[in-house]
This record gives structure tokens, sequence and C-alpha cells, in this order.
């Protein structure tokens, strides 16, 4: 019970905390977005009426989403390149992450997708437009409003995702941590104030996408 804080060696190599964060922010925005488009593609997929799409789209979500991340990012940057697939470090776990926000994201469009109403399609359809244009620029963007808060939710969970980067050596916010702890032997206070940036960050971009769903809310 003898442990004094000192907090010196953390405030000392804060910088490279920030940048591991910003490196963590950068690895979960552009993941997310990949994925977003993913997950869309197999939301339409998986409330189409072609089978093979529909079966596609199933077999994408089912096998992703019951594999832990870990074992997927381990895979991508160990065993593809065994099989001719080499990528570095980042653009494994990149790929790895898309995919991953991409199969949860399918299932949260998919339910957007089935709350808007039909009477929209046919609406959409009387008025001459393509099956590709409804899409566009009537379905895709009501469903967006109506699954603000849970993509909030994913990012939020990407974003705490990025921790796993460390284990292929991405030198991400965790990554950070772990060699300030090594170095200095301060593990009580690398791990607080690390913890204090996931926090403050976390809740960042909760209040930033609060303040969007506010600004694309439909007036009652």
């Amino acid at each position: 019970m003898g442990y004094t804080l000192n907090f010196a060696a953390v405030w000392r190599n804060f910088d490279f905390l920030l940048s591991g964060l910003a490196l963590s922010l950068g690895l979960a925005v552009v993941s997310i977005l990949i994925g977003a488009v993913i997950g869309l593609f197999a939301a339409f997929a998986l409330t189409s009426k072609n089978r093979y799409a529909i079966a596609s789209a199933q077999l994408y979500v089912t096998v992703i989403r019951n594999l832990p991340i870990l074992v997927l990012v381990l895979f991508a940057y160990f065993a593809m390149p065994q099989m001719g697939v080499r990528l570095d470090k980042m653009e494994s776990f990149v790929l790895v992450l898309s995919l991953y926000s991409g199969a949860y994201l399918a299932e949260v469009f998919r339910a957007g997708l089935l709350s808007i109403p039909k009477g929209l399609t046919e609406a959409g359809l009387a008025i001459g437009l393509t099956g590709m244009q409804i899409r566009s620029s009537i379905i895709a963007p009501l469903m967006l409003r109506n699954v603000l808060p849970s993509l909030s939710s994913t990012t939020i969970s990407l974003f705490k995702d990025t921790s796993l980067a460390a284990a292929i050596a991405v030198p991400e916010l965790t990554f950070a941590a772990r060699k300030i702890n090594v170095e200095s032997f301060r593990v009580v206070e690398t791990w607080m104030v690390t913890s204090g940036l996931y926090v403050a960050t976390c809740f960042l971009i909760a209040a930033s996408m609060r303040f969007v769903e506010g600004r694309l809310a439909l007036p009652r």
C-alpha cells in the first residue's frame, strides 16, 4: 500500500499518447465509413427477394459476428500472407475492422430499411424513379435518420476495438500506453491517463453523434 503516484513519466510522453489516440480515431473513422458501405449493401441484400443475395449476406454476417475480432486480426496479419495476400499491419487491421463493423451495421441497416413504409417505394415508382434512385434518394436517407442512435453505439464500440491493433504492433493508444508502461514502470499512472483519454474520447463521440441526431431529426 506504499505506492506513490508520480505522473512525470506519463506527462513527458503525453504527446506519444496523443499520437496514438489520433491514430485510433483515424482507424475507427476509416473503418466505420468502409463498414457502413459494406453494411448497407449487405442490408439491401438481406431485404431483397434474391435468395442467393440473401444467403450470401447471411453467411457473411453470421461468420463475422461469431468470430472474436482478435482472431480475425491475427488471421489477417499472420495467416493471409501464407495464402499469398500480403497487407501491412495498418491495412490488415482496417480490413478486419471494416468487415467486422459491416457485419454489425448490416443488421442495424436491415432493421432501418424494414421500418420504412412500403408506400414510399410505390410513390417513387409512380413518379418514374428507378429502383436505384429510390434506394439512394429516398430509402437510404430516411433509414440513416432512423438508425443514428445505433450507429453512434457502433462507432464508440469500434473506437474501443482499435485497442486490439496493439496485438500486431500498430502504434495506436493502447500500444503507446504499453510502451510507456514498459519503459517507465509507472503502471497505475499510465493506465489511469490512458483510461481517461478513452473515456473522454468516447464521451465526445457520443456528444457529436447526439448533435448530428438533433440536426437531422424530423420536426414533430
